[in-house]
């Protein structure tokens, strides 16, 4: 969808803070043994951190790793374009899941010796939401809001090229 880098970085910035902020949510409620509104307010301390740590992850490493996978497994020139957004984001998942939970262990689990099973830990209970996450509520709320920030420059291009 982004067309340019400037457009890059904002779709990367509203997915990252869309999908880091969700998954902190999860990760407090884990902790705290359940739901409450103090963990919408926790979680904006950890956003401050975990935010710059995917994005520089997202911008200048997964992203790019996970169009190139997923052009490898979706031709989409003969497949329905949605099978290579549903590619990337489940490859965009498969690593970025492992590399943030190992980054919250660092950063906030306290695990000590128990560093390698804490991480596993994390990256099990972690992995299946982050991809349902990806898949029906962020991806989609992202790609939407998007659309409609860069609308007006898209069909200005649109008319620009009807008239050359």
């Amino acid at each position: 969808m982004p067309k340019t880098k400037f457009q890059e970085v904002i779709f990367t910035i509203m997915m990252v803070f869309v999908m880091v902020y969700a998954m902190i949510c999860y990760n407090i409620a884990l902790n705290i043994g359940g739901m409450s509104s103090e963990v919408f307010l926790s979680a904006f301390h950890e956003l401050v951190i975990m935010g710059p740590i995917a994005f520089v992850l997202d911008f200048f490493f997964v992203g790019t790793i996970a169009k190139k996978k997923a052009l490898k497994i979706v031709n989409p020139e003969k497949e329905n374009p949605f099978h290579l957004v549903l590619a990337i984001s489940f490859i965009s998942v498969a690593f970025m899941c492992p590399l943030m939970s190992l980054a919250a262990t660092i950063l906030f689990k306290h695990a000590g010796n128990q560093f390698i099973a804490v991480w596993l830990q994390t990256c099990a209970f972690n992995f299946p939401m982050a991809l349902c996450w990806q898949i029906f509520y962020a991806g989609p709320l992202v790609r939407f809001l998007f659309r409609l920030i860069f609308r007006e420059k898209q069909k200005e291009g649109n008319m620009q090229k009807a008239f050359e």
